[in-house]
């Protein structure tokens, strides 16, 4: 079993910014694509960013493209979320994500994903 640990959210005036962390223990990290996602009260979740599990792959969804830097640093089982000139719409309890496709003898892809508990961040206008 994989555990996440996000840390980082707060509280931010509109233009600020913030890097959020997520750390991960009992699996081999560097097995994981990791992701970034984000929800507020009566709203799907959606993914924000993602990176692919050794760093060379990189995701944005249009609506943060330009304001999020996703990385992450496999030595150190640890995934970021850089985020630069936030505007209020952003606040929401942001999540991370492992998702891992493991292909087992009968031929069939399993997709497993695991869960961080979920920062807040609030943006302040």
């Amino acid at each position: 079993q994989l555990q996440l640990v996000e840390s980082g959210g707060g509280l931010v005036q509109t233009g600020g910014s913030l890097r959020l962390s997520c750390a991960a223990s009992g699996r081999t990290f560097s097995s994981y694509d990791m992701g970034w996602y984000r929800q507020v009260p009566g709203k799907e979740r959606e993914v924000g960013a993602a990176i692919g599990s050794t760093g060379g792959i990189t995701y944005y969804a249009d609506s943060v493209r330009g304001r999020f830097t996703i990385s992450r640093d496999n030595a150190k089982n640890t995934v970021y979320l850089q985020m630069n000139h936030l505007p209020p719409e952003y606040t929401a309890l942001y999540y991370c994500n492992a998702h891992e496709v493991v292909t087992l003898p009968d031929g069939i892809p399993y997709e497993y994903d695991y869960w961080g508990q979920g920062t807040q961040l609030t943006v302040s206008s």
